[in-house]
């Protein structure tokens, strides 16, 4: 889990350095084409039985709706503060409930009706509607972490009978033509100082999904889900002293009102 939190944090660097050359649908082919690379590079270890699937419309459908949520997080990447982006995104647990309720057949128990309340409240402390600081990419990321949950209902089902690296192998193939389609008309040729940041987007993309689908398998979620809540502070550190970004408590206080939420939900399942 710290390596997925270092993984998200270097992505969320590396995109914020890139848009300063290239649009969002660049950066999101050039991620693909690192994490392309990287699995092939698995793959020669590991054997092409292991990207064997019976469910090839499942994995577009998945990653259809994942491009769409990665499109809308790498835009809001560059339009609000890193730590506000992080934050919205720890609703994707609350969505990802009321998805599974509701194409999966899982049942809304009292501990996720809290996580529930508790995520709307948490949404609304950070977005503050009527308050004159809303901003249209914050609507944005939080369509993007209803996206991130749609494809992690997707991927709960295909995790069944296809591979993790092959769920991440498909991901790169699927997603890398259509977003180099969408990126041509603006394309942009990189500079050589951006090399670094195209492999950093690609291998953080890589490696946090791979250090979260092992964490998972591991240790319980409630071990897990807290780890992963240390991305939240370490951004707003990272975004202060890089970026100059200004400290929003009221993001934390969100933040940590959809946490509880998720944490109490997820020690009551247990339980």
């Amino acid at each position: 889990m710290l390596g997925a939190v270092l993984s998200f944090a270097a992505m969320a660097i590396a995109v914020r350095q890139l848009q300063r050359h290239m649009g969002s649908f660049e950066i999101v082919f050039l991620r693909s084409l690192v994490m392309l690379a990287l699995a092939s590079a698995m793959v020669t270890r590991t054997g092409l039985a292991t990207l064997r699937t019976r469910r090839i419309g499942a994995h577009f459908g998945r990653n259809l709706i994942h491009l769409l949520g990665q499109i809308l997080w790498v835009y809001s990447i560059g339009a609000l503060t890193l730590a506000t982006v992080f934050a919205i995104e720890f609703t994707m647990p609350v969505w990802t409930a009321i998805l599974a309720a509701l194409f999966l057949h899982e049942r809304i128990t009292p501990p996720r009706i809290v996580q529930l309340v508790l995520g709307l409240t948490g949404v609304l402390i950070i977005l503050r509607p009527g308050m004159g600081t809303f901003h249209p990419a914050a609507f944005a990321m939080l369509v993007g972490s209803l996206c991130y949950a749609s494809s992690f209902v997707f991927t709960k089902r295909l995790s069944s009978t296809d591979s993790a690296l092959a769920i991440l192998f498909w991901m790169s193939v699927i997603q890398a033509p259509i977003s180099l389609a969408l990126a041509i008309p603006q394309w942009v040729m990189p500079p050589a100082a951006d090399l670094p940041w195209i492999i950093g987007v690609g291998c953080g993309a890589f490696f946090a999904h791979y250090c979260m689908t092992r964490s998972m398998k591991l240790v319980d979620a409630t071990v897990a889900v807290p780890i992963d809540f240390i991305r939240l502070p370490l951004i707003a550190v990272v975004g202060a002293l890089f970026y100059n970004e200004p400290f929003d408590p009221l993001v934390i206080v969100g933040a940590t009102v959809i946490f509880a939420g998720t944490y109490y939900s997820l020690s009551r399942e247990r339980r």
